[in-house]
């Protein structure tokens, strides 16, 4: 019970049918270490969120009868005693999660492909499904009910026809129509933010890298193909401007799930920021990066580039290395590109990949809040980290579960207010809205 309410685990027999545990109480994992979510850190299963099973792995749920965690393959006698598995919810966006799905990850036969697996339960009182999660943005731009495929199709063909040749386009057609990229579904809807994918290489190489995994990767294949040529400025210029020129809350980024880092063609997209700059002072112009090279980042700053977003799984050394395996550069010089963004005036975010039992360690929380302040950083993107939970646990090597999610992110508000939240990036305009320092929680 809490809060008044009953909250069962929730399983899926051999053949995927997912239904409640007729006793064993939801349980969530903090790291490898199960507990039971605290009432803070549970809302109901937000709209466009989907459930998975965790194929092959036992549920592991609270037994009030036994007063403690304890997996299981089967259900009671009296229910069919069939065999069950774990089952996990995937959010949508603007959602992050508090607590890892809940199973015995001890006899997993398979890599877990790449997705954010979290907690989930049913609520007896409320016949509904309810997540460990926390809301962490208002943005509802990425809602499933925006993105009608029925009408995207027409809309590409279009697109295509004005402009014959561009391979920038016809790269963005592909990720709309068979990824289902809700960026690239954007720019054809001529609306919000749109992609401009420009860099076939990446000088990490990190663990749960979605665009490319090697043949004798640990982790599990890639979830996209990754673009394999670099656009030119023209190419660039025909897909950014007529959005930045017409369309609604117009943003173009450069650096997607679909290619490499931006960063290492930072000469060329200097260019065609300044080209864009030179056509239309609408719309804003935004990178994602890891933040390799900082003398890139303050051209690109210079070139007219209005906010930034960098890449940590950690703020600390051994446990971003670990994971983002960089090639050629080093921490110091992520933490310099974030200064001379600063520095150069753009709106400075981390795009920080959290993950319950390493997000929320003191020593994380310690030196995350001495980043944030020190550097004056404006945002920090709660994104949950999509990766086999086993298998990022053991990279990182942490002793022992963390503090909890909402307590972390409570405390990281509470010691810098004026540091916001979020899930997505912003238009110039709502850079800074009324209020944001004391805008949280921001409720579900």
């Amino acid at each position: 019970m809490k809060n008044g309410k009953t909250f069962l685990a929730v399983v899926a027999d051999e053949k995927g049918e997912v239904f409640e545990h007729p006793f064993l109480r939801m349980a969530g994992m903090n790291g490898m270490t199960p507990c039971l979510p605290r009432v803070d850190e549970l809302i109901p299963l937000p709209e466009g969120s989907r459930l998975f099973t965790l194929p092959g792995l036992p549920p592991v749920g609270y037994d009030p009868r036994q007063n403690a965690f304890a997996p299981a393959t089967r259900l009671p006698r009296n229910w069919g005693g069939g065999t069950i598995q774990a089952v996990c919810a995937f959010m949508a966006p603007a959602y992050t999660r508090t607590l890892l799905p809940a199973a015995d990850y001890g006899g997993k036969q398979m890599t877990l492909p790449l997705w954010a697996y979290t907690a989930v339960g049913w609520c007896v009182e409320e016949e509904r499904f309810y997540v460990a999660a926390a809301r962490v943005d208002r943005n509802t731009q990425w809602q499933p009910r925006h993105f009608d495929d029925r009408k995207l199709d027409p809309l590409v063909r279009r697109r295509l026809a004005e402009q014959p040749g561009n391979r920038l386009l016809e790269q963005l057609a592909r990720c709309a129509i068979d990824y289902h990229c809700f960026a690239a579904k954007n720019l054809f809807f001529g609306r919000w933010e749109a992609p401009l994918p420009t860099s076939p290489v990446c000088n990490s190489s990190c663990l749960g890298c979605l665009s490319l995994q090697p043949e004798a990767s640990e982790c599990c294949p890639s979830s996209q193909e990754r673009i394999a040529f670099v656009p030119t400025v023209e190419e660039i210029r025909g897909v950014a401007v007529p959005h930045l020129e017409q369309a609604q809350h117009a943003i173009v980024s450069f650096g997607q799930g679909c290619e490499g880092d931006p960063i290492l063609q930072a000469e060329r997209i200097g260019e065609a920021v300044r080209h864009m700059r030179r056509e239309t002072a609408r719309g804003t112009i935004h990178l994602n990066t890891n933040g390799s090279l900082p003398d890139a980042v303050a051209a690109l700053a210079d070139a007219g580039l209005d906010s930034i977003r960098i890449s940590l799984n950690s703020v600390r050394p051994a446990l971003y290395e670990a994971y983002h395996r960089p090639r050629g550069y080093g921490f110091a010089d992520v933490i310099e590109s974030l200064r001379r963004a600063k520095a150069g005036g753009l709106f400075t975010m981390i795009n920080y990949l959290v993950f319950p039992g390493v997000s929320d360690q003191p020593e994380e929380i310690e030196a995350l809040v001495r980043l944030v302040d020190k550097l004056d950083v404006d945002l920090v993107q709660l994104r949950n980290l999509s990766i086999d939970p086993q298998l990022y646990w053991q990279a990182m090597g942490e002793p022992g579960p963390g503090l909890g999610m909402k307590a972390m992110m409570d405390q990281v508000k509470q010691r810098v207010p004026r540091l916001q939240y979020g899930y997505f990036n912003r238009t110039r305009e709502t850079f800074y809205p009324p209020g944001f320092e004391q805008d949280w929680p921001l409720g579900a």
